[in-house]
């Protein structure tokens, strides 16, 4: 069962949702758009807030969905190394799908699913983190990476600071390794938000 939860998570995680619904839409490739992404933000830029904010939902689903079937599957209520293991693949799962050549999101959305999985009471954390700098810079890249970075540092921080984490190490290494995915799925982005030229949200060039 083991193996069947790490393989399903990766599978449940590559069903590129942004894909099927703007070809659904438009009959439009969304990797022929924009940032070339399947993600929300760059879903909405084509066919509108509605489509990007389902396939931000859906998207997040499938994180949420791919660490409670990997407990299910192995009988553990907790985050074991399997259950981290899982949860770690389903953002690979939507990073690079099999389905479309394994390029698509950067794993924002789906990496928001496993992070309230795992640790809702930090997604609070995290999304505070996004909300305060989307609003300041309007740059929803640099809220993305902020957010994704914050999360284990939070955990780390209950850790030590406030009361001991059931599971901890297989808890902070599958968020490390999520974080570090979706931030180094914004490479591109960060050498824009360096040199000035990011797209910045609600602008239109």
């Amino acid at each position: 069962m083991s193996y069947l939860a790490l393989i399903l998570a990766y599978l449940l995680g590559s069903i590129p949702f942004g894909y099927l619904l703007v070809k659904w839409k438009s009959g439009a490739d969304i990797r022929q758009t924009g940032s070339g992404g399947t993600g929300a933000t760059n879903v909405s830029r084509k066919a509108g807030k509605a489509v990007g904010i389902l396939t931000l939902v859906l998207d997040a689903l499938k994180g949420v969905l791919a660490v409670f079937l990997a407990r299910w599957l192995t009988g553990d209520a907790g985050t074991s190394w399997i259950v981290a293991g899982a949860a770690v693949l389903a953002v690979v799962g939507h990073c690079f799908p099999v389905w479309l050549n394994f390029k698509a999101g950067k794993g924002v959305a789906t990496g928001l699913g496993v992070f309230l999985a795992i640790v809702p009471w930090a997604v609070l954390v995290a999304l505070v983190v996004f909300v305060l700098i989307v609003w300041r810079t309007r740059y929803v890249s640099l809220g993305s990476i902020c957010g994704a970075a914050v999360v284990p540092v939070a955990v780390m921080a209950q850790q030590f600071f406030i009361s001991p984490l059931a599971d901890f190490v297989p808890v902070v290494a599958a968020l490390c390794a999520v974080s570090v995915l979706v931030i180094g799925k914004h490479s591109e982005n960060i050498e824009r938000l360096i040199a000035g030229t990011e797209n910045k949200f609600g602008v239109t060039k």
